[in-house]
């Protein structure tokens, strides 16, 4: 199964559903690609989100899963995660089932 991030500022990426762990990503790319000041990135003109273009990069666009007997093949804790990195925008995923 695919699963790919329809958004240029979203992420699609496979973790633990943790919360401690959902605020340190945060967190983290705020460290790595801070949104303001908007001025640091020659990106940002029509729209303030450079930031959430190189969070995306960070993060990925889509993840490939097996599936056996049905079922997505995780390890204990992994589940999908849909990370929409600039806020402003309508949600959209594409999921692909390939195979038998």
């Amino acid at each position: 199964m695919l699963v790919n991030a329809m958004n240029i500022t979203a992420s699609v990426f496979i973790n633990d559903d943790e919360s401690g762990l959902h605020h340190d990503f945060e967190v983290w790319l705020e460290k790595l690609a801070p949104e303001k000041p908007h001025a640091q990135y020659r990106h940002n003109g029509y729209e303030d989100n450079a930031d959430a273009h190189l969070k995306r990069t960070i993060m990925g666009r889509e993840v490939v899963v097996a599936i056996t007997d049905g079922k997505l093949d995780f390890g204990t804790w992994e589940q999908i995660f849909y990370y929409e990195l600039d806020g402003k925008r309508d949600k959209h995923a594409l999921i692909k089932i390939i195979g038998e």
